[in-house]
């Protein structure tokens, strides 16, 4: 390459990331230099960067280079993927940036999205808020022609939205409640709906988020904090009484953090039914399961973290256009504009959903 730097920023401490030029990475044997196009802002970067949630890095803070939903063209290969003709210099990938041994006794169980020896791109290495990345090659992904850059960053929350749903095993003409209508728990509806749910319920506090809802597939659509909100109800467990008959729904998913919506999860599922918590609650947030009922009504509880091999299902979804993730993108940002994204994703301001930040 013609230059030896690259810009990026690079976080330090709570409030404090600063725009520099660093030396682009070297990469090992198995590695491939991904330079890179799009990168989504997450709600982890958020936190991060308010000082709300510590890196995992040895010491849990910087100098780190955030940023983990991103794509771009590899413009450099490591001898391995060279040698075995697996990725090749021009290619357009995206890249799963929890990185896991694949030698452990948990991967080798099956188990790798809860890998004790990951290391996990922007969270703990350098990340992608930056021109380039370094990625060991059996984490990267092709994408097609047709898919942009901006849908390929998108697959990293689509993969853990399809492990959710996995998760969730909806059947055929199942009554689903979605709670928290963010990104990924839009995707989650559009894709329950296409796995044959029969009613698609979403739930939330914000009317634009749950109105997006309503174009990608939720049927009904309620606000359950908003009473100036035409989707406001007061009491939603006497709501889903009176649309079942009594017998609540069959599947319910949490796609947020909020012990209030963990808790009615608990008390709008019915017999037989399946609760996945998929939110991030606060480290001292506990649940009061109604053990004998859930006992009587034989309900499952699953909780779902990351996405274990959900990463080419994602892909595929993106390019078959089985869900659209551009109208979840609303808002981007030249990388040196990062903080302006951060800012807007925090604060909520013109109603965001996924804050891109495209990198040239």
């Amino acid at each position: 390459m013609v230059s030896q730097k690259m810009k990026a920023w690079v976080f330090y401490e709570p409030e404090v990331m600063k725009y520099e030029e660093v030396d682009i990475p070297h990469i090992e044997d198995d590695e491939v230099l991904v330079k890179v196009k799009s990168c989504g802002i997450c709600g982890s970067d958020v936190a991060y960067y308010w000082g709300n949630s510590s890196l995992e890095t040895p010491n849990g803070k910087g100098p780190l280079i955030l940023g983990h939903e991103f794509s771009g063209e590899v413009v450099e290969v490591g001898k391995i993927p060279a040698k075995k003709n697996l990725l090749k210099v021009g290619d357009r990938v995206t890249v799963n940036p929890v990185q896991y041994c694949n030698a452990c006794e948990v991967c080798y169980r099956g188990q790798v999205n809860l890998c004790e020896n990951k290391s996990v791109l922007g969270v703990s290495v350098n990340g992608g808020f930056a021109e380039y990345v370094a990625t060991h090659y059996q984490h990267v992904y092709k994408l097609s022609e047709k898919v942009s850059y901006q849908e390929g960053a998108f697959v990293e929350p689509l993969a853990d939205a399809v492990y959710g749903v996995k998760n969730l095993d909806v059947q055929l003409g199942n009554k689903v409640i979605v709670f928290g209508p963010g990104p990924i728990g839009l995707c989650i509806a559009s894709l329950v709906k296409t796995c044959g749910a029969g009613e698609v319920i979403l739930a939330g506090t914000r009317d634009y988020r749950l109105e997006v809802g309503k174009n990608m597939g939720a049927d009904r659509i309620y606000n359950l904090v908003e009473k100036q909100s035409p989707y406001y109800v007061s009491d939603f467990k006497a709501e889903i009484s009176k649309l079942t008959g009594g017998k609540m729904v069959d599947r319910v998913i949490v796609v947020t953090g909020s012990k209030q919506a963990m808790q009615m999860a608990l008390e709008v599922s019915g017999r037989r039914s399946i609760i996945v918590y998929f939110g991030l609650p606060g480290d001292k947030d506990f649940l009061e399961v109604p053990a004998l009922q859930s006992t009587f009504w034989d309900k499952t509880i699953r909780f779902s973290w990351l996405a274990s091999f959900t990463w080419a299902e994602a892909v595929q979804a993106v390019d078959s256009r089985l869900i659209d993730v551009n109208q979840l993108i609303t808002h981007h940002f030249p990388l040196e504009k990062l903080m302006d994204g951060l800012i807007v994703a925090k604060e909520k301001r013109g109603n965001p959903l996924k804050v891109m930040i495209d990198i040239s």
